[in-house]
């Protein structure tokens, strides 16, 4: 079970592909517009009500750019979400009651955990960001700013006790669907196993037992790119890949000119995705076309969806938002980079992969010109270290296996 935007659930339909094959009947949980993702997985879907890209162009999703810092931000996400969570909660008691093993997604983690304990069966944690309190780094969605080894402790613990805040309502309300209270003296603390890669977050010294590092579950991918993407590839040298995938932008028409006078200014090709964001490159029309207008020319096509596993290992370099699914695909092509982060966790991934050497850089959206992502992208395109590094890199994460350490969870006593 998981809740969020589409990088909160792919990752998961490429776990749930492997469980199907070791044996296991899986279903995965979660917004009923990313059911499409599992098809040909063998994995089953049980649609969640709320839809996200609705809730994050809303009045509220909207209010999340007026929030300067991660605390505020989490402010208010939290309350935006204490609606959802409350609508979710019948068809999350539905499914949990079909299920002899509970896999929480991290953005359902207190939710989760409470249906284990109320309907006595096994649960195992998955998450995509490394929640837990540690004193080795801030907590993700605080920023990147370092505190010390008590500050860091101390936010994350903060943040853990917001969203377990959160969640508090929909817990409390467990008996009027017919389950037992929740007893917090007999809760249990439940395994985790983290979606990413040691290499690339090690694990922190100070976790506790029961917390470990999986390695990165790469999402279930059936389609191919269209004939206008393969075309525009055959056409000249690789070109940049621009999107924001499911973050939102507070002016996508300013956004969306200041790229494409960058991609000009650092003489690069450019694929440039809509996304959630709503970005164009003037006057593009069908929903996978050479974009026309004042801005637009041959050298710039506009998509909407593409395979991240296909498209990204033939590109110069990807300009994103940082959100964990898409720092991980980024990684696994073995590209340059040039993060772009919006929101939440995404400063966290944009400094990861700056001290790895794969970025050159962040620029953040609030300090995005044509001047500060046309000198990254030079930088990313023309020093030959970033995407030596990053081909290193991807090697490396090739050779790891993240279902096998979720089977083997599987397989070991819960009781």
């Amino acid at each position: 079970m998981t809740a969020g935007s589409r990088g909160d659930v792919a990752p998961y339909t490429g776990l749930g592909a492997g469980l199907v094959r070791a044996g296991h009947e899986v279903t995965l949980a979660a917004h009923g517009l990313f059911e499409p993702l599992v098809a040909g997985s063998g994995v089953r879907f049980h649609p969640l009500p709320v839809d996200p890209r609705a809730e994050l162009h809303s009045a509220r999703g909207r209010g999340l750019h007026r929030a300067r810092t991660g605390a505020g931000k989490l402010v208010r996400l939290a309350a935006m979400a204490r609606g959802a969570v409350d609508e979710m909660t019948t068809a999350l008691v539905e499914v949990a009651r079909q299920g002899e093993v509970l896999l929480v997604g991290g953005a359902l983690g207190p939710l989760g955990y409470a249906l284990a304990d109320a309907l006595s069966v096994p649960a195992l944690g998955l998450h995509l960001q490394p929640l837990h309190p540690t004193g080795e780094f801030p907590a993700p969605v605080l920023g990147v700013r370092s505190l010390g080894p008590v500050g860091n402790r101390l936010g994350g613990r903060a943040v853990m006790a917001s969203v377990e805040l959160m969640f508090s309502g929909a817990v409390r309300a467990l008996p009027r669907h017919g389950l037992a209270a929740a007893d917090r003296s007999r809760r249990r603390r439940w395994p985790v196993m983290h979606g990413y890669s040691e290499l690339v977050v090690p694990r922190p010294r100070d976790w506790p037992a029961g917390l470990e590092v999986s390695g990165y579950w790469w999402p279930h991918e059936t389609g191919r790119l269209s004939p206008e993407v393969e075309d525009f590839l055959a056409a000249g040298p690789p070109p940049v890949f621009v999107g924001l995938g499911s973050a939102t932008v507070p002016d996508p028409g300013k956004v969306s000119r200041e790229i494409v006078t960058a991609l000009r200014a650092a003489k690069v090709r450019g694929i440039v995705q809509r996304g959630w964001a709503g970005l164009d490159a003037g006057g593009a029309g069908a929903a996978s076309t050479r974009s026309g207008g004042d801005i637009g020319g041959d050298d710039i096509l506009v998509v909407d969806e593409a395979p991240h596993s296909l498209l990204f290992p033939r590109t110069a370099a990807v300009v994103h938002h940082a959100g964990a699914g898409t720092t991980g695909a980024v990684l696994r092509a073995g590209v340059p980079s040039v993060p772009v982060p919006v929101q939440f966790d995404a400063a966290f991934w944009a400094s990861r992969l700056t001290a790895l050497g794969t970025a050159p850089g962040a620029v953040p959206l609030r300090r995005l010109t044509a001047g500060t992502l046309a000198g990254a992208l030079r930088r990313a395109t023309e020093d030959d270290s970033h995407r030596e590094r990053a081909r290193a890199l991807a090697d490396r994460l090739a050779q790891e296996d993240g279902v096998a350490p979720v089977l083997a969870a599987l397989a070991r006593p819960t009781r």
